[in-house]
């Protein structure tokens, strides 16, 4: 059967308008117009409105929905070590499956088709994945001592686990990957053995670099080396890596970091929620670094609205840098939607052309602020609203279609998330 995404605008081309049909999850044609339309195809009517890739979250941890407003406006190591530690001591698999679904649902109804997470109960997180129909990127959160015994430790033996349960799911739409959480929760020779293990088979990392100035100045105090340095002599950076924040990265770093070929995953709202800084966007994109834009977890954000972070990023570093030149839509938007993909090691995803995973949005055109429409990339960067979403499609399935969820039972799972208040509190 056939899809065909009838009367729509695309990014680069605001005067025409535009069909796409879809076949076998993939984008098979593009035609300025309208197409013949035949016995059995399923045709969604465009209305003129704008058809664009979707977003691709590069980092979070979706789980976190239960922890949203819970200890807000604290530093990081306070919010992280007296606030969010002890309470992710409390979580159930339950809690995690009920609170991945609400951040999936959030993210369809926002225009997010695939995320990157790291977390705990990931096998609960990746039945959410399943159900819901969402694309998703995971690996089980992962700290060490330097007396963790990598032969029996559980967080080691549920993270390839995962992998062997979960990994290419469904053509691929689930992705496995392995994780360091970060410098300051590991110790070298655990790490070692992550690094290893994810180069022999082939497994991306996902990992926090450089998040604050004290996180970075005290590694260098500890191993007289940067984070990046530290995970590069682990050889951690010998595979496809994701790095979230990156905050605080040297020149010497952004240097590993390209010839590494190692992702950023930039999350604007939580490094300033939580006081961190702020990214230096242009000098990464100059060491020909692949940065992409992540919401972070809805503990730190307290958001997963990946337009609403992309429009985060186009204003703020216009403003940090007294420039109004720098980060220009159609850049912001390549960095939440192929750049995304490109981290996820998602080669057929990101773009609308032929060929291509068909993971679409539809976006209003017709609200009052998206009036009159001169240039698509700027409406998305600086007045559209996440709520402007009509359709969010992944590979060629709509699952969320004006306000109504197709796989998912909002009502239920809201009713769910509502009972997590309090849970977490002595």
């Amino acid at each position: 059967m056939r899809t065909i995404i009838k009367d729509v605008i695309l990014a680069d081309s605001v005067d025409k308008r535009y069909s796409v049909i879809i076949e076998n999850k993939r984008i098979s044609q593009i035609i300025e117009g309208n197409p013949i339309v035949c016995l059995g195809d399923e045709v969604i009517e465009g209305k003129g409105n704008l058809l664009t890739s979707g977003f691709y979250n590069a980092h979070g941890h979706s789980a976190m929905t239960a922890l949203r407003g819970y200890a807000d406006d604290l530093p990081l190591h306070r919010w992280l070590f007296e606030k969010i530690f002890p309470a992710e001591d409390k979580l159930t698999a339950e809690v995690v499956y009920n609170a991945s679904m609400l951040a999936i649902a959030e993210m369809l109804a926002s225009g997010t088709v695939s995320f990157s997470d790291m977390y705990f109960f990931m096998n609960d997180t990746a039945r959410a994945v399943i159900e819901s129909g969402i694309k998703a990127n995971l690996c089980r959160g992962f700290t060490s001592g330097e007396d963790t015994d990598m032969s029996t430790d559980l967080r080691f033996a549920e993270s390839k686990q995962l992998v062997s349960d979960y990994n290419g799911y469904d053509d691929g739409r689930i992705v496995c990957e392995m994780c360091v959480h970060a410098e300051y929760t590991n110790a070298e020779k655990p790490v070692r053995t992550i690094a290893d293990y994810a180069t022999e088979a082939g497994l991306g990392i996902q990992l926090h670099l450089s998040e604050t100035r004290s996180e970075h100045e005290e590694c260098i105090a500890r191993h007289g080396v940067t984070p990046t340095e530290w995970f590069e002599k682990l050889g951690v950076l010998d595979t496809p890596v994701t790095a979230a924040h990156c905050v605080y990265v040297t020149d010497s770093d952004m240097q590993i970091l390209s010839e590494k070929g190692t992702s950023i995953a930039h999350c604007p709202i939580s490094n300033l929620k939580l006081g961190s800084g702020v990214l230096p966007l242009q000098r990464l994109l100059d060491a020909k670094i692949n940065v992409a834009l992540g919401t972070d977890g809805a503990s730190s954000n307290n958001r997963l609205d990946m337009m609403r972070e992309m429009q985060t990023a186009a204003i703020l570093h216009k403003g940090v840098n007294c420039d109004p030149i720098m980060a220009p839509a159609k850049d912001l938007f390549n960095i939440a939607t192929k750049n995304g993909a490109n981290a996820q090691r998602r080669s057929d995803c990101g773009e609308i052309k032929i060929g291509n995973r068909a993971d679409l949005i539809l976006i209003d055109c017709n609200a009052p602020h998206n009036i009159p429409l001169y240039d698509p990339y700027s409406m998305l960067a600086y007045s559209a609203m996440s709520s402007d979403v009509t359709m969010t499609m992944v590979d060629g399935r709509v699952l969320y279609h004006n306000k109504e969820f197709k796989t998912i039972d909002i009502e239920k799972i809201k009713a769910e998330a509502r009972k997590l208040k309090g849970f977490f509190e002595d």
